[in-house]
């Protein structure tokens, strides 16, 4: 399959031949669905941790009788009802990471790519590379390409001018074509790719299925 090459003024220039068993997959919602929450887990720290009432500092010493003061009938000031108490069900240290198989993995990011391609969210481009890391060269390009407003992703082999240049643009981010995961993909409405990316890309995913 073939597609249109733009320029960063958003002028088509070129077409570049892919795969389409990378970038023309069906559609799966379900295993997309499925990695993305199964990454988000993975980056979850799970360190969170709260005293129970049997952990909280303090006595388990009858605050005062049990009739005539016309308070509620109290055992201990560790329960959850006084300030400093235990808390109910607390929150302690846990593992949330979830396992998945690399060949679900390329197959959600493949099925990803592709949708965002149908949909008409994934801009292919000829070149990213910027001589100088400053915000007005990618803002303008932004602007050129309508894409104001919008989270985007630019796909592009590492360079640190590009990567300067996003740092100061609200939404904006940078990865390259290896890195590139289904997290980012769902997380942002456009994906802006170089040719080079492109074919960094088929590389790494040409035999997911």
């Amino acid at each position: 399959m073939k597609l249109n090459v733009i320029d960063k003024t958003g002028k088509t220039v070129d077409t570049l031949e892919v795969s389409k068993e990378v970038f023309g997959a069906e559609r799966n919602e379900v295993l997309i669905h499925e990695v993305a929450v199964a990454l988000n887990n993975n980056q979850r720290q799970g360190t969170k941790s709260t005293l129970t009432m049997s952990e909280v500092r303090g006595h388990k010493k009858k605050p005062y009788r049990q009739k005539g003061t016309g308070n509620a009938r109290q055992g201990t000031t560790k329960g959850p009802q006084f300030t400093g108490g235990g808390i109910v069900f607390a929150p302690k240290p846990r593992d949330f990471s979830t396992k998945i198989n690399q060949k679900k993995k390329s197959a959600a990011f493949v099925s990803a790519i592709s949708a965002k391609l149908a949909d008409k969210e994934m801009l292919v481009i000829n070149d990213l590379k910027l001589k100088e890391g400053k915000t007005k060269l990618v803002a303008d390009m932004i602007e050129k390409l309508k894409l104001d407003n919008q989270s985007v992703m630019f796909v592009n082999p590492y360079n640190v001018e590009l990567i300067r240049a996003v740092q100061n643009i609200p939404h904006v981010e940078v990865t390259t074509g290896e890195q590139l995961s289904v997290m980012d993909i769902v997380n942002h409405r456009m994906l802006v790719v170089s040719v080079d990316a492109v074919k960094a890309i088929e590389k790494q995913y040409g035999g997911a299925k």
